[in-house]
């Protein structure tokens, strides 16, 4: 299949191509927790790369529960115009713009404070909060924030949004039987932990206006003994069929298990590029919608591996991070970037978070000059970004206490 031809999706909208930029957490927000100059400048330089899709890394639909201290928050008290100038840039090489919105649940580190959601108040340890089991009136205020959220960023220019439902986070850990231990409504069977995920997908919908885009992120396993696997997933995307969405985007991982960075995973599978190709091939067979798949990819040949196997869109993460004008280099017929340098930790979230602190360290270049090496030492990224880290926890505890 071309790399290059439209996609069509069910609310009418149509992706010029088949790339997609997927999320990254650029942890760029300027005061305020506001998008600023520099998410503009990269957002630009992704446009102008020529991915047909831009996913913004994951925006907060609560100020008080952040996945880091630079996070972006979108919220009804956000002023809109920050963010539609960065829509405006997003858009601005013929891109289409979507806006993910997510909630981190437990995945929030303690010295952030703040509030620390989860289904049942089991915690991950390690630096994070210790979380709290959320009430009905809490899980309906969820569903609240999430519709308020998606009907700002279409008022502010977004063309759609992506509700974040993997990797861990808040939804991810209601569908997780690891995460949510409830008896009530919300837990015990798959359709009881679903039922979140369900609710804010009819929320969003609700408010979206004709024309905008309904995205949903969703693990194909979270590689836990006992925990979210490929039944489930099968299972949460035929519960998804009836429902409007435009595209589902597949990956995996977590906090605990971040295999979505590499990390734990065989060297075969890291040399194919699609860390989650096998993993997928069911739900791709039962998926009514489109699917798009991130995870290692940085060819094009394997790219167009992906969309044979069925997928309609091809994610890209690290690569994009190396090189925005990936996709224009794959239609001049040059290669895409070698792979980032291996961390020498021995740990898999050692590994995992040097890698993370690399990705952000090109974005920061990027954000600030236009332009990035396309290597960086994994390890030294993570001793500047734990330095950087230590001065903006401050800021962001500074504002929240103001704000609230």
């Amino acid at each position: 299949m071309d790399l290059f031809a439209p996609l069509s999706l069910h609310c009418g909208a149509v992706l010029p191509n088949r790339i997609a930029k997927a999320a990254m957490e650029e942890n760029l927000a300027g005061p305020g927790q506001l998008p600023d100059h520099r998410l503009r400048k990269l957002y630009r330089a992704w446009s102008h790369g020529g991915a047909g899709l831009l996913i913004t890394g994951n925006v907060m639909v609560d100020a008080r529960a952040v996945t880091g201290p630079a996070g972006v928050v979108l919220d009804a008290r956000s002023p809109l115009e920050p963010f539609r100038a960065w829509a405006a840039a997003a858009r601005s090489g013929g891109a289409v713009a979507w806006m993910q919105l997510n909630h981190p649940g437990r995945q929030v580190r303690a010295d952030l404070g703040g509030v620390a959601w989860s289904p049942s108040g089991v915690g991950i340890g390690d630096g994070f909060a210790v979380p709290s089991a959320m009430s009905e009136d809490e899980i309906r205020a969820l569903t609240g924030m999430f519709a308020a959220s998606a009907a700002r960023a279409v008022e502010a220019g977004f063309a759609g949004v992506q509700i974040h439902a993997a990797h861990g986070y808040l939804l991810s850990q209601f569908l997780s039987p690891l995460a949510n231990r409830r008896t009530d409504r919300w837990g015990g069977c798959l359709e009881n932990r679903a039922r979140l995920l369900l609710d804010v997908v009819r929320a969003v919908r609700a408010v979206l206006p004709a024309g905008a885009a309904l995205g949903i992120k969703l693990n194909t396993a979270d590689f836990q003994r006992g925990g979210f696997g490929r039944e489930d997933a099968l299972r949460v995307v035929r519960l998804l069929a009836d429902e409007p969405v435009d595209l589902l985007e597949l990956s995996g991982g977590s906090a605990q298990r971040p295999v979505m960075h590499g990390a734990g995973l065989d060297e075969r599978t890291l040399a194919r590029e699609a860390y989650f190709l096998d993993v997928a091939r069911e739900v791709l067979a039962a998926a009514p919608m489109p699917v798009m798949l991130t995870g290692g990819i940085r060819t094009a040949a394997g790219a167009r591996e992906i969309l044979d196997a069925g997928v309609a869109v091809v994610g890209l993460g690290t690569a994009l991070a190396q090189r925005p004008s990936l996709p224009r280099d794959w239609v001049a017929g040059r290669p895409g970037p070698a792979p980032l340098p291996p961390s020498a930790a021995r740990d898999k979230a050692a590994v995992s978070a040097a890698k993370q602190a690399a990705v952000r360290l090109l974005l920061r270049r990027t954000a600030a000059r236009g332009h990035a090496p396309e290597a960086t030492d994994p390890d030294a990224a993570l001793r500047l970004d734990r330095r950087r880290r230590a001065t903006l926890v401050p800021r962001y505890r500074a504002w929240l206490e103001a704000r609230t």
